[in-house]
């Protein structure tokens, strides 16, 4: 009886842990606008000039986002106007879902990316999102998938609103993940780089949400 309750308390767990962990990735968790999927960010930084603010957003850019993603035309900036603050680019990179020996499951994610900045501040927009699925080794042969056919709640949740569809779930899931680490790799931009510390917890003294 004993084993039988203490199996009956791992199963509870486990599916109280896999439903709060889904919870972020639930409704509202991947924004419209006008019916597009829109992922936006702003945020202020203390102690740097416009042109300061400028010029970090577009290193960061050219090196962690052009300079990382895959080596193709669809990889480029489109334009960068320090006279307006504007940064535009189009990037396409893997999201890898699962890889194990002689198994690997990845998609093509394709966005643009909008900066603005002024006003001591940054304006992130990423929209234009779709994926490539399912190539062949020689990167055709694949599926297109626009983000407002396949992530959106109506298409990646379920009528009951409490859990995602497991085939564009992954996708959704992924790409909201990738859609933090892009908005947090630009507030980092602006973090110092002291001499190597022990490691311990972050502080944005510059950066204000």
């Amino acid at each position: 009886m004993k084993k039988i309750i203490l199996f009956l308390f791992l199963c509870l767990t486990t599916t109280f842990v896999a439903s709060a962990e889904d919870n972020k990735y639930l409704a509202g968790a991947v924004p419209e606008v006008n019916g597009i999927v829109t992922f936006e960010k702003s945020f202020k930084v203390k102690g740097k000039t416009d042109q300061q603010i400028y010029s970090t957003m577009l290193d960061y850019v050219k090196n962690e986002l052009v300079g990382k993603a895959i080596d193709d035309l669809r990889t480029r900036i489109i334009s960068e106007e320090s006279t307006d603050g504007s940064i535009s680019a189009r990037i396409e990179e893997y999201l890898l879902f699962k890889k194990k020996p002689l198994y690997l499951d990845r998609t093509r994610l394709r966005y643009q990316i909008t900066i603005t900045t002024g006003n001591a501040g940054v304006k992130m927009v990423i929209n234009q999102i779709s994926y490539y699925y399912q190539e062949d080794m020689e990167g055709k042969n694949g599926v297109t998938y626009k983000a407002e056919e396949w992530i959106t709640d109506k298409e990646a949740i379920n009528k009951a609103g409490t859990k995602l569809y497991p085939r564009s779930g992954k996708f959704r899931r992924k790409t909201i993940d990738r859609m933090e680490q892009i908005f947090e790799g630009a507030m980092d931009a602006f973090e110092d780089k002291p001499e190597p510390q022990p490691v311990q917890k972050k502080k944005r003294s510059n950066v204000e949400e």
